[in-house]
């Protein structure tokens, strides 16, 4: 019986403790407004420098325009298309590739890559009883210098990458003549250390 007399009594005053104790965590937990801005400017700081992991990929398709996604430093994806250095696009994606992503753009230089990834291909079919292929080249693609905009305003760096192609060809195929593809997949893929903002 007295029990339940206190328990409201008792559930009154625990209430206020945790009130209390909520308080005094709460002003315990919170840093100086100076501690604040400094540890806000210390994650600012590291974001904008570190590795990112690039993938650019097409799916059947020879021509210019593939998707794109990066994590890590970046976490961002859009569309990516072959380029000359005075913005006209490039099915030859033998120059430039932009990268058009959500919270920005910038551009990569894809030169080296495609040279040697063409002279990989100079010795299709890779296996010609069944008409297909799998051909990988790696080479490193850097950022064009001030081509950021948006939250990538001011990037660089490079990515070493290597780009594979998986295709089947349409038959008949012959040794040394690429033919038409049943289907395909072009993959670039790698990591470098970015700087931005």
């Amino acid at each position: 019986m007295f029990r339940n007399r206190f328990a409201p009594v008792l559930a009154i005053a625990a209430f206020a403790g945790v009130l209390v104790t909520a308080g005094c965590v709460s002003a315990a937990t919170k840093p100086p407004a100076a501690t604040a801005t400094a540890t806000a400017s210390a994650r600012a700081a590291a974001a904008t420098r570190g590795t990112s992991n690039i993938m650019i990929y097409g799916v059947n398709t020879d021509g210019a325009y593939w998707h794109a996604i990066i994590s890590g430093a970046i976490g961002d994806y859009g569309p990516a298309v072959s380029i000359d250095p005075d913005g006209t696009v490039d099915p030859e994606h033998n120059s430039e590739m932009k990268l058009q992503l959500t919270h920005g753009s910038f551009r990569i230089k894809i030169a080296a890559l495609d040279k040697a990834f063409v002279k990989k291909t100079s010795h299709e079919p890779i296996y010609p009883k069944t008409c297909s292929d799998l051909i990988s080249a790696t080479a490193s693609v850097p950022i064009v210098a001030g081509s950021g905009t948006g939250a990538y305003r001011g990037i660089h760096g490079t990515f070493p990458v290597t780009i594979t192609l998986n295709e089947v060809e349409a038959r008949p195929c012959r040794p040394n003549s690429p033919s038409a593809f049943r289907t395909q997949l072009i993959t670039v893929a790698g990591s470098g250390t970015v700087s931005f903002g």
